[in-house]
């Protein structure tokens, strides 16, 4: 009898435990009884969507919003697996992760795109070079490019090496995506790039290093850099990456900053959303330095 008894303690316990774990995985993401918010991806995006979080928990204090990097395809894997509410990306969901969320979740990803970014080709602040073009750019970064030397452009660089150091992004970034379709023509990136995690840690290593080149969104411009004008053609115009040139679409390598939710959001997510689309938030999107959706 007594063994009866504690078995039966027993099971109701591990029948308590087991409820209340069921109730705290319940409490998640999309948030409707935690109204806490995951969201994780592109570090392009990073310091926007923590900026949108600070400011948007200011006024709504029974919201969580906790923000992470990672990448793009970090953020998507993670919207895949239940464990993001929002993926920042700086470039579309591929064919196969769509495939994929319908197939785990049984739902379509949402696209929204909530800002607009000029894809920046950055060099040292005392690189004469002023302006490039694209296929100088694939020359130097694809796979069987053939310049490797600032010689090869006609320039000098001041205390630094003739090498170009070509500084990357790794393969998770919607940043290094972006450039190898619209840049590199979806060929492979050159062996014998740095590869950086994070955008700033691209514009940090170009300032530090004279004969450096590199790729990030322009919201990472220092004074220690220099952005150059893009030329789609030999003889044709050397365009500024400017939010101007952005909205007129003359910049020829900017491109959509998105979040994808999977499925439609609940009630918790759909506001934030609006909020993000709305005055306040297209106003950080200004002071963040990217462009605010027309």
């Amino acid at each position: 009898m007594k063994l009866t008894v504690e078995l039966s303690v027993i099971a109701t316990l591990l029948t308590t435990l087991t409820l209340a774990g069921c109730g705290s995985k319940d409490k998640t993401s999309q948030g409707d009884a935690g109204q806490t918010i995951q969201v994780e991806g592109s570090d392009t995006m990073v310091n926007l969507a923590q900026a949108w979080s600070e400011k948007y928990q200011q006024d709504n204090a029974d919201v969580t919003i906790e923000v992470s990097g990672g990448g793009s395809g970090v953020g998507i894997s993670s919207l895949i697996q239940g464990l993001a509410d929002m993926a920042n990306a700086s470039r579309k969901m591929k064919a196969k992760e769509t495939a994929r969320a319908k197939s785990e979740l049984g739902v379509t990803p949402v696209e929204y795109i909530v800002g607009q970014d000029a894809l920046a080709v950055y060099v040292h602040k005392d690189n004469p070079l002023n302006e490039i073009t694209v296929a100088q750019l694939e020359a130097i970064y694809a796979d069987g490019g053939t310049i490797s030397k600032w010689s090869e452009l006609g320039i000098e660089i001041p205390g630094g090496s003739d090498e170009i150091v070509r500084i990357s992004r790794q393969n998770n970034s919607g940043t290094y995506a972006y450039f190898r379709e619209a840049v590199l023509q979806d060929n492979d990136f050159k062996l014998g790039s740095i590869d950086l995690s994070g955008s700033s840690d691209v514009v940090s290593m170009v300032e530090k290093t004279a004969s450096a080149i590199g790729y990030s969104g322009m919201g990472y411009a220092t004074d220690d850099v220099k952005m150059l004008n893009i030329k789609t053609t030999d003889d044709g115009e050397a365009v500024a990456p400017t939010a101007d040139n952005v909205i007129n679409g003359t910049y020829p390598i900017a491109r959509p900053l998105l979040i994808y939710t999977a499925g439609e959001p609940n009630e918790t997510l759909k506001n934030y959303l609006a909020w993000i689309l709305g005055e306040n938030g297209q106003a950080i999107v200004s002071e963040m330095g990217y462009v605010p959706v027309q």
